[in-house]
């Protein structure tokens, strides 16, 4: 391992960098690096995380096993801010010089990479790995972009629903079993106790809204042959929106005061005692644990449009992908399986509470920690994701659904009107990206 840390101070990092540059094997004219190298120094980007020691910790010791297995391979670990990810990854696709041979992405932006060239297809690696055989559909299917594997799952996030526990005693409440005793079930403790959202909500919060939407049958968009076209203003799609934003209102979560709210926003509205309901990530458990409901809360799937089922969730997280022009592709995809290996990724909850990927240790995960329950239980029902598409990264980075909702909560549009003018957004970025 060189360096201690995997490091590194930004000018620690230019330099390596430069040195990096000037070692560099020649690029053929498609990215790829022309030859394959099995040894010398692999360099890797993570994201930096909030509380980044445990993190650090745990990829040091798979990184360490590697460069023992490895004889004449080094591994040089930068933490990435996260804010500042798309250029620096952008930067690396366009200057394969001093790109990384190994990033951690976003799970949405698997299809904007690989379009962008930087991403290399490791559909045969994947294939033979043991490992990957145990890997959730929805997790494999965030890494799959027309049938080729780009990378490895590392870890998968999703949401459910918490709720506060004395408040439901207290007004002999429990825990919604459909959609519709969901928003009535808020309603009555925002007139019980108009001081507290009965769910706080966000018209900025698109992935706590995609689940009413697929719970009613609809979709992000439909793909036909190789193009994807917008559905968001289907019928089933509006019915969703309108259960939704039913809950932007004097009568739940005023729309002054949510219509601007994001997930952090309302999670945080939780975790202080602000709403008796939200809806929140396995990843939003140490935020509501260090807040004024600890002890006063549990956490119960998001309930569909049937009582007794579950609402589609959207399958969240990250991966891990190695670099098209990395000079060092084989090793590199051996360091990749280390650290988003089964081993690796159950330490990884361990340290960080990072839901593993795969089936197996994430059973051993909710044996081990019970208030993963509920998440998995979401996950087993079947999780959904954005649509594989380039021409996402526009979609989301334009905020086109946060503002379809903002315009039906704020009364500016109808349900149909902002459906309507968010699906020709939709289809135009679709269109610009090729498919």
């Amino acid at each position: 391992m060189k360096l201690s840390a995997r490091i590194a101070a930004p000018v620690a990092a230019l330099v390596l960098a430069g040195l990096t540059a000037t070692a560099c094997a020649p690029r053929t004219s498609d990215g790829k690096a022309a030859t394959d190298e099995k040894s010398g120094t692999l360099r890797v980007w993570l994201f930096q995380e909030v509380n980044n020691k445990p993190k650090e910790q745990v990829v040091d010791a798979a990184v360490t096993a590697f460069e023992q297995q490895h004889q004449g391979a080094e591994v040089e670990v930068e933490y990435i801010p996260v804010d500042t990810r798309a250029q620096r990854i952008k930067a690396a696709f366009n200057d394969p010089k001093s790109a990384p041979d190994l990033i951690e992405y976003g799970n949405t932006d698997t299809a904007g990479y690989v379009k962008d060239g930087g991403l290399a297809d490791i559909s045969a690696e994947f294939g033979a790995w043991a490992d990957a055989k145990d890997t959730d559909p929805t997790a494999a299917s965030s890494v799959t972009v027309d049938g080729k594997v780009y990378g490895a799952p590392l870890f998968v996030g999703v949401r459910a629903l918490y709720y506060r526990t004395d408040v439901f005693a207290e007004l002999g409440l429990t825990a919604p079993k459909s959609q519709a005793e969901l928003i009535s079930t808020a309603k009555k403790i925002r007139k019980a106790k108009p001081g507290l959202y009965g769910i706080a909500v966000g018209g900025a919060y698109t992935y706590g809204a995609m689940p009413f939407l697929w719970a009613n049958g609809g979709e992000l968009a439909t793909r036909n042959g190789g193009t994807y076209t917008s559905a968001v203003n289907s019928e089933a799609a509006r019915k969703g929106i309108s259960a939704y934003t039913s809950l932007f209102g004097d009568d739940n979560c005023p729309a002054a005061k949510c219509a601007q709210m994001g997930g952090n926003a309302t999670v945080t509205a939780f975790a202080s005692g602000k709403a008796a309901m939200a809806i929140g990530g396995d990843f939003s458990h140490a935020a509501v644990e260090a807040g004024a409901v600890k002890g006063k809360y549990a956490v119960v799937p998001l309930p569909g449009v049937t009582p007794g089922s579950i609402a589609p969730a959207f399958a969240g997280g990250n991966n891990l992908g190695v670099m098209k022009s990395s000079a060092h592709r084989t090793l590199a995809v051996e360091l990749m399986k280390s650290l988003a290996g089964k081993e690796t990724q159950g330490k990884l909850f361990d340290a960080m509470g990072f839901l593993p990927t795969y089936t197996d240790v994430r059973a051993e995960a909710a044996r081990k920690q019970p208030f993963v329950k509920p998440f998995i239980d979401s996950l087993g029902a079947g999780a959904k994701f954005v649509p594989a598409s380039p021409g996402w990264g526009q979609i989301d980075a334009s905020l086109v659904l946060p503002t379809m909702f903002q315009e039906v909560v704020s009364g500016r549009k109808d349900v149909k009107t902002a459906a309507d003018d968010a699906a020709k957004k939709m289809d135009a970025a679709f269109a610009a990206a090729g498919r």
